[in-house]
């Protein structure tokens, strides 16, 4: 009977719907699993009843891949170091792994969000970390940036009762007058005082305020002013300018480069044009002396044109532009002189404000030598004083006139013979220091041709009785420079007295040497 009741029990296999193989009041098939003792003990079955448990309870996680890292055959494990670095990396990997766990737990389906990206163990070299990262140099927002305080509102208080702040509040005015320190001007910089949570007082606001605008202030004028000078090697606009003129009109062929430059100008070669006029012929090579528009230099060398009465009337400190210009128009002058009285020098083309254009001495593009850079034989180095001393004499006699620069700097080799040069701070004898000035002129020549090995060359007193024509006897020359300083006192006060540019220390026999 209990045979009959187990085989009514358990149906029968064969063919039928799927509701027939199974009865209700039937005892469940138990599926158990045979498996040998060796299989309990494999370490591959532990690993494989473990990855289903887990599937089990997270079914949609994506397991944690095993990178070569660790798998590499070829990976070398004698080094501790190494060890350790690749097992810091697996447990940086499981870390990350639960943190992306727990975030699809929590977060679920809300459409809101939480995110445990800060909180990740990020290795540089995990290729999968960089998918996830956040580029905070993209977003709109920075969480590194301090906020701005917030403004106060219209009320001008925030709270109630003793828990009040107004607008005028120590701690809310600070940290206003740091975030409206970004305002002032970019090269002015203030530094992050807003995230060190900075509170200035308003005085010191203030104090930085007033300088921020002085320095503006003051950055403005220096571009200004390097706009509107003569710099070395380069000209201003307008300098430009009348340059491009010139070339435009015909006047000038091309400029084709500096070739010198000094304390007062910049020196330029081009290539002369033709003439609007027939009587002027322009030379084939010009030479453009631009003088310098900043007044650096002629801060100690206004005493060479106050005191000439050709531009005493004209001296005016206030406007110094003007003093720039005066200073090329008594060059161009002094070289008409000394052109008239056959003295080699350049000759004058043109002047333009403060540009002077000159015939060029040199030739193809070449300057000629000057005398301290030239090495003369004997025969030309004498050749060369006997030359500068007559100069020195047509300058003094028939130009009426000083070199007061006078040197071996200022003096050119060219064709055999001296050309003079710079002739700019050039003055009368009847100047109130053109004595002085003509004595220290022949000094510097005594010395140059007496170290050159001209046996026949003067002394300094010597020249200067020689090219003045006084007969100045002292035995020293303190005495010597004491009766100089005497005699332009004595011809200033002959000046203020009657008013007139007499020179009352001429030589014997010449006649008095009058202004034209």
């Amino acid at each position: 009977m209990d045979s009959a009741l187990a085989a009514a029990a358990t149906p029968e296999a064969g063919p039928g719907p799927a509701w027939q193989s199974k009865c209700p009041w039937g005892a469940p098939n138990a599926t158990s699993r045979s498996c040998s003792l060796a299989d309990v003990m494999s370490e591959q079955l532990a690993k494989e009843l473990q990855l289903e448990e887990e599937n089990a309870a997270f079914p949609e996680v994506v397991a944690v891949a095993e990178g070569p890292f660790i798998t590499g055959e070829n990976v070398d494990t004698s080094s501790d170091l190494m060890l350790a670095q690749m097992l810091q990396m697996e447990f940086d990997r499981e870390y990350d792994a639960q943190l992306r766990r727990e975030e699809k737990k929590i977060n679920g389906d809300s459409k809101v969000s939480i995110s445990f990206e800060n909180y990740r163990k990020v290795h540089p070299y995990d290729s999968d970390s960089s998918e996830d990262e956040v580029d905070w140099q993209d977003t709109r927002h920075d969480p590194y940036r301090a906020d701005k305080p917030t403004t106060t509102p219209r009320r001008g208080f925030i709270g109630k009762g003793k828990d009040i702040t107004t607008k005028h509040d120590e701690v809310v005015c600070g940290r206003k007058n740091t975030a409206r320190m970004e305002n002032f001007a970019p090269e002015f910089q203030v530094g992050d005082g807003i995230g060190m949570d900075l509170k200035l007082s308003n005085q010191v606001f203030n104090a930085l305020k007033q300088h921020a605008y002085s320095e503006e202030r003051r950055s403005a004028r220096l571009h200004e002013k390097k706009e509107h000078s003569t710099a070395e090697k380069a000209v201003d606009p307008k300098t430009r300018l009348l340059l491009y003129k010139m070339v435009n009109a015909g006047m000038l062929e091309t400029i084709t480069g500096c070739i010198s430059t000094g304390k007062e100008s910049v020196v330029f070669h081009a290539y002369g044009g033709k003439s609007a006029t027939e009587d002027k012929v322009i030379p084939p090579e010009c030479a453009i002396k631009v003088f310098k528009t900043t007044l650096n230099e002629f801060k100690n060398r206004d005493k060479y044109i106050k005191d000439d009465y050709r531009f005493k009337d004209r001296f005016s400190k206030l406007n110094p532009r003007k003093i720039i210009r005066m200073w090329a128009e008594k060059e161009m002058h002094n070289l008409t002189r000394m052109q008239n009285a056959g003295i080699p020098c350049p000759q004058v083309v043109i002047l333009k404000k403060h540009i002077l254009v000159m015939s060029f001495i040199g030739k193809d593009q070449i300057p000629a030598p000057k005398l301290k850079d030239v090495t003369l034989s004997s025969e030309d180095m004498k050749k060369a004083y006997y030359q500068t001393l007559n100069m020195m004499q047509q300058l003094y006699k028939e130009c009426n006139l000083v070199h007061a620069d006078l040197s071996e700097y200022n003096m050119l080799w060219h064709d055999g013979k001296v050309w003079l040069i710079d002739v700019s701070q050039s003055v009368e004898p009847t100047h109130p220091h053109g004595l002085e000035f003509l004595f220290r002129d022949c000094r510097n020549v005594a010395q140059f041709f007496q170290k050159g090995g001209v046996a026949e060359a003067l002394n300094e007193r010597e020249l200067f009785n020689a090219v003045s024509g006084l007969n100045i006897t002292a035995d020293n020359e303190v005495d010597f420079q004491a009766e100089i300083e005497a005699l332009e006192k004595m011809n200033e006060d002959h000046v203020q007295n009657h008013g007139k540019k007499l020179s009352t220390f001429s030589s014997d026999g010449d006649p008095p040497i009058y202004d034209e």
